[in-house]
């Protein structure tokens, strides 16, 4: 059984990168990892559309629980044993402002980047 379920953009190919990356974690074996960009992807299940898990990242919780943003990372960070210890600093409310002040930040310039990667 999964400990959460992470939905990324498979067509981004810096979403790609950093998914990968994660993926050769230990403990990753334990995460469904779902590309929205692949058709038939989502599901009404999933309570997410295409548009919303491409535009910002998504993870479900293992309280089934659907987060967003700095917190989706929180979630999958305490998945990974060896990104626990960031997970753990990261789940107090002035940290996770701060983060997603910062996710909001290179979600304005991720266009750019993504152009780089290409």
């Amino acid at each position: 059984m999964a400990l959460i379920t992470v939905y990324y953009d498979g067509s981004c190919p810096l979403c790609r990168k950093e998914i990968a990356f994660y993926q050769r974690c230990k403990g990753a074996d334990r995460i469904d990892w779902t590309d929205v960009s692949a058709a038939g992807a989502l599901g009404p299940e999933d309570g997410l559309t295409c548009q919303a898990a491409m535009a910002r990242f998504h993870v479900r919780g293992p309280d089934d629980h659907l987060y967003s943003g700095a917190q989706a990372f929180v979630k999958l960070w305490l998945a990974l044993p060896a990104w626990r210890w960031l997970g753990l600093c990261c789940t107090n409310r002035p940290m996770l402002w701060c983060l997603e002040r910062l996710y909001v930040g290179f979600l304005k310039i991720r266009p750019a980047i993504q152009r780089r990667f290409r």
